[in-house]
């Protein structure tokens, strides 16, 4: 049984976009038509008229951007499937265009092997993200992990007798030293000072005065 062909529908505003994929496309044994639009309106007409399989959409557009675009495609022809296609290369546009229902997401600089790898795939209603992208999320995902991280060191709860014991480790006081200052034993100033390294996950006096200064527990 001969396979279907794959329709295509190229949204961008620049026309010379359009028209240059549409030359590289168009000698594909599996694309069948090839339609162009510039704006969410000429999007919505070609849509309503043809049966689209694949729409490679631009995110950066005058009048809607490609987020808008691919909720409307979405809203109006759920079947039909989204890839968006642009220069930008955030994790916030990746993330919105596949919250909008973008099925998947490649970049303006790569090769057209892979546009094709790309619109084959979503078209067979399987995801798509290109290596690019794929290291832009891990990257992304990294930095998160690193904040999520800093966030929770930062989140250690000293009780006010520890950071006044944490403020004279710092300035050098010993344990017999803290003691007299405070007015307590020394076998209490020893069970804070276990309470502290406990807390902070540090094992030595110079660890812990640097987790101090960089999580800002003294100055």
């Amino acid at each position: 049984m001969q396979q279907s062909k794959i329709n295509l529908l190229l949204i961008d505003d620049h026309q010379l976009i359009i028209d240059g994929i549409k030359g590289l496309l168009q000698e594909e044994n599996d694309i069948g038509l090839i339609l162009g639009a510039n704006n969410l309106a000429q999007a919505i007409e070609v849509v309503n008229e043809h049966s689209i399989q694949v729409a490679l959409v631009d995110i950066s557009m005058p009048e809607n951007s490609g987020i808008e675009v691919t909720k409307k495609l979405k809203e109006i022809s759920p079947e039909t499937r989204v890839l968006a296609l642009t220069m930008h290369e955030d994790i916030q546009n990746i993330t919105d265009m596949i919250e909008a229902g973008a099925s998947g997401y490649i970049f303006k600089r790569t090769s057209m092997d892979e546009v094709l790898e790309a619109i084959r795939t979503v078209a067979r209603n399987e995801k798509y993200l290109s290596r690019n992208v794929q290291a832009v999320l891990v990257e992304s995902m990294k930095h998160k992990s690193e904040v999520i991280q800093h966030a929770a060191e930062k989140e250690v709860r000293l009780s006010a007798r520890e950071h006044e014991i944490l403020g004279l480790i710092a300035r050098e006081f010993n344990n017999e030293a803290i003691a007299n200052k405070l007015f307590i034993s020394e076998r209490t100033v020893e069970a804070h000072r276990r309470n502290i390294f406990t807390k902070t996950k540090t094992k030595s006096i110079v660890g812990l005065i640097k987790y101090a200064i960089k999580n800002d527990l003294v100055t």
